[in-house]
């Protein structure tokens, strides 16, 4: 029985998932379809990069992960097939697998191109017969041209400096703990070991790493990299977002302030 994720920022507030699902399953009747999230805000690609990144290496091998998101980022949308550790990623080539993978993935097919006038149906409709394809054929002998996928704006990257990175907030859990745009390797390649400091508004900041929230007393802040391996704000057993004044980075809003942290 095959396995497949999906992956959106449809919301829960209509039938859009409902829809996809019943598509995708006319095409894969004996597939097992398990929700990641359709929460993702609207075209924020590292959010959505992020709860692929945490999610897809808990599936069996040969699962597909189908990400329903910002399809319509370019004129003419491309549906991209990429493989990576035995899993399969149908996307928009809209920066999103880039983001998520930089260059560590096997190979990227253009599958699909969607029409003009197309119609967001035909974009599931193809997606379900490549993932009903992969049922019994490896993507190789599919005969689907290989292909570059487009890489994620710069403006979605931390900045750096010889004594600093300017990092954003890219998603916010449900605890209210506050995922940063840096990973653990990238955090060690710029501090090469030295101290730190994290730097927030109202003078407060973060100067040491803890590995779990317990290593501080409770209503205290904290840093530690999660298992997904970025760096994460967190209070034991309080609301880091809303305590600190953390917001989830939005390109298009002019007032958002990034997190600094500086290595000494």
């Amino acid at each position: 029985m095959s396995c497949i994720t999906l992956l959106s920022d449809f919301g829960l507030q209509d039938a859009s998932v409902a829809n996809a699902k019943g598509i995708l399953m006319q095409r894969v009747p004996d597939a097992t379809i398990i929700d990641v999230s359709h929460l993702v805000e609207p075209f924020h690609l590292q959010q959505a990069a992020y709860l692929l990144l945490s999610s897809y290496p808990n599936f069996p091998t040969n699962t597909c992960h189908i990400l329903l998101f910002d399809i319509f980022s370019e004129k003419t949308p491309r549906l991209l097939l990429a493989e990576k550790d035995q899993h399969y990623f149908l996307a928009p080539d809209n920066g999103v697998l880039s983001l998520a993978f930089g260059s560590n993935y096997k190979q990227v097919w253009n599958c699909f191109e969607l029409p003009s006038p197309g119609v967001f149906k035909d974009w599931l409709v193809a997606t379900g017969q490549i993932v009903a394809q992969l049922q019994t054929t490896a993507p190789e002998h599919l005969h689907y041209p290989l292909c570059h996928m487009k890489v994620a704006p710069q403006h979605w990257q931390p900045k750096y400096d010889d004594n600093s990175v300017e990092c954003q907030v890219i998603h916010i859990d449900r605890f209210e703990n506050v995922v940063l745009n840096i990973t653990h390797q990238q955090f060690e390649e710029v501090g090469k070991g030295r101290p730190f400091r994290i730097l927030f508004m109202r003078d407060e900041e973060i100067n040491m790493l803890s590995t779990h929230y317990y290593n501080v007393r409770e209503g205290e802040k904290l840093c530690r990299f999660n298992s997904t391996g970025f760096l994460e704000i967190s209070i034991n057993r309080g609301n880091a977002a809303s305590l600190l004044g953390l917001k989830l980075y939005r390109g298009q809003h002019l007032m958002y302030n990034s997190i600094k942290i500086v290595f000494e």
